[in-house]
């Protein structure tokens, strides 16, 4: 195709846009709210795994060590368990702290009881996070098989409470952006397919002349497309506005959450480009390929 055909087939589209102003208007107000949907479950998807993922970190495994071991056994042992591949992290905590920590947190007349007692009675004990809880249990097991180790415990049970609730929030995640994407596309397809029947005559009047269909399809593909990214830079603007509120309510005051545990949530300025590039290529994907496939009907005559 020459230079100048396509630039007069570009000028059509851009042209097309504002001769067609309302049914334009309709199909960017769809596309902007379907962006907006599906957008917005996505990013609420994304940041409750960055939550239930902040709470697995918190989930430690404590190891009891035997008494009277040497301090080389000790450092023999942490050696051995950070060699295990689902270990994150290795503390060592000393008994000396243990009982500073339990005196601490004991009142004046709990203190008097134990301040004469000659005898440490807590243990020696590591404490260590894993990278996969579903693969705690399997860890603790593998630890107890260690020389000089005297017990485990670890949070299993709330472990697979948190893989059920992360199994449960993908799933129910993936089938409402499906099913937002499917209704989104089912809207889109109508409405362009409404915007181009009301230039049914034109086409059929192109295609008498001679025009091919690419020629034909070309200016409703440009339309969509630039109609398309119009609607993911609004779609942007409202996702940024919402989420921002939203994130500002709980970034204020996160002691409660960082007790539990929990992550702060994504900021908008760590996600600008993704969330940007994806609405872009989203917008003018859908937008040009369903005005130029609703034009596909009308080009036999």
């Amino acid at each position: 195709m020459k230079i100048n055909s396509f630039r007069y087939l570009i000028n059509q589209g851009l042209k097309s846009i504002w001769t067609n102003r309302m049914m334009s208007f309709a199909s960017f107000c769809i596309m902007l709210v379907s962006l907006l949907m599906v957008g917005l479950s996505v990013l609420l998807s994304v940041n409750l795994n960055r939550i239930i993922g902040g709470i697995e970190d918190k989930s430690e495994v404590v190891v009891q060590i035997k008494d009277n071991i040497t301090d080389e056994a000790t450092q023999e042992l942490q050696d051995k368990i950070k060699q295990i591949p689902n270990v994150s992290t290795v503390e060592f905590y000393s008994k000396e702290s243990a009982w500073e920590n339990m005196m601490e947190d004991m009142t004046e007349e709990e203190r008097e009881l134990f301040q004469y007692a000659d005898d440490n009675p807590l243990p020696d004990t590591f404490r260590l996070t894993v990278a996969d809880i579903q693969k705690m249990t399997e860890t603790t097991t593998q630890i107890e098989t260690f020389e000089n180790v005297e017990s485990t415990k670890s949070p299993t049970a709330f472990a697979d409470v948190l893989i059920s609730i992360r199994r449960i929030l993908t799933v129910i995640s993936a089938a409402i952006v499906l099913a937002l994407i499917i209704v989104c596309l089912i809207i889109i397809s109508n409405t362009t397919r409404t915007s181009v029947f009301a230039r049914r005559k034109e086409i059929n009047i192109m295609k008498y002349v001679g025009a091919t269909n690419s020629f034909i399809r070309i200016p409703f593909f440009v339309e969509g497309m630039i109609v398309g990214i119009l609607a993911a830079a609004g779609a942007l603007l409202l996702t940024k506005f919402a989420y921002e509120g939203v994130y500002n309510i709980f970034n204020d005051d996160f002691k409660l959450w960082n007790i539990l545990g929990v992550k702060n949530l994504y900021s908008f300025k760590d996600m600008f480009w993704p969330v940007t590039i994806a609405y872009a290529a989203a917008g003018a994907l859908i937008g040009a390929i369903g005005t130029s496939i609703s034009a596909g009907k009308h080009l036999k005559v």
